[in-house]
């Protein structure tokens, strides 16, 4: 068998925490980003962990290679 590969888009768009949450982050912040108000910007500054059970075992699976 060969090893499994890493996704890539799944490794770019996820992390994983220390407690092995997965982490995504927040969303439109790089576009027309001059245009759009301060508290805005700060409100989609950090991360998020995600909601479901079964999309976050999901993408450890594809990121599994990492780690």
């Amino acid at each position: 068998m060969p090893k499994m590969k890493t996704h890539k888009g799944a490794k770019k768009r996820f992390h994983i925490s220390g407690t092995g949450k997965v982490l995504r982050s927040k969303g439109p912040k790089s576009h027309f980003r001059r245009r759009k108000a301060n508290r805005v910007k700060r409100l989609f500054g950090g991360k998020v962990a995600l909601d479901s059970k079964t999309f976050s075992k999901t993408i450890k699976q594809a990121i599994s290679a990492l780690h």
